[in-house]
């Protein structure tokens, strides 16, 4: 199945109660890379009315992802911000290489290998990794490890030839 989206959200029940989990979403970038890739997940994130957090490597990477989504496209542009313009409640989409959450978003996307000590209070966690970095690839299958011992909700896709993301299954997932 194809799809140019993301999947539903869905809380995990237990016997006591219901307990909201973060789903974590693992993309699989391997036709296009973070930079064409991101810019297009967060319109879906802002379409669907919802904010988002950015979490790079470091500061250098933030600048640039900053200026990236000034200028990806010429007819567009995503309202965003930085440590560097500052009011970050104001912001929709806040990009940093602190593991914070300034701006109340409920989506968070890690990128570069960013890991959050904050994961459960978002709604929604996209892991972004490099499919053609076999060290990116190695951290991915163990932060998916992680996050399946700590009861997360997890969904891996993949890129397709013409950019849409095909979701895989676990087996599919730990292959590749």
């Amino acid at each position: 199945m194809a799809c140019a989206c993301w999947t539903a959200w869905s809380p995990i029940t237990t016997k006591a109660s219901t307990v909201q989990m973060t789903q974590v979403a693992f993309y699989h970038l391997q036709k296009w890379p973070l930079e064409t890739a991101l810019p297009k997940l967060l319109e879906k994130t802002l379409e669907a009315g919802k904010r988002a957090v950015i979490m790079a490597s470091t500061p250098e990477r933030v600048e640039a992802l900053n200026a990236l989504l000034w200028t990806y496209r010429q007819d567009s542009w995503l309202p965003h911000g930085s440590a560097k313009d500052g009011e970050a409640e104001d912001q929709p989409v806040w990009l940093t290489e602190r593991d914070e959450n300034p701006n109340q978003a409920s989506f968070l996307f890690l990128t570069d290998g960013a890991r959050s000590e904050h994961l459960g209070e978002f709604e929604r966690c996209f892991e972004l990794f490099d499919g053609n970095d076999e060290e990116a690839k190695q951290a991915a299958r163990q932060r998916w490890k992680d996050y399946e011992a700590a009861g997360h909700d997890l969904a891996y896709w993949r890129q397709t030839d013409v950019g849409g993301w095909e979701q895989g299954g676990d087996e599919q997932k730990a292959n590749e």
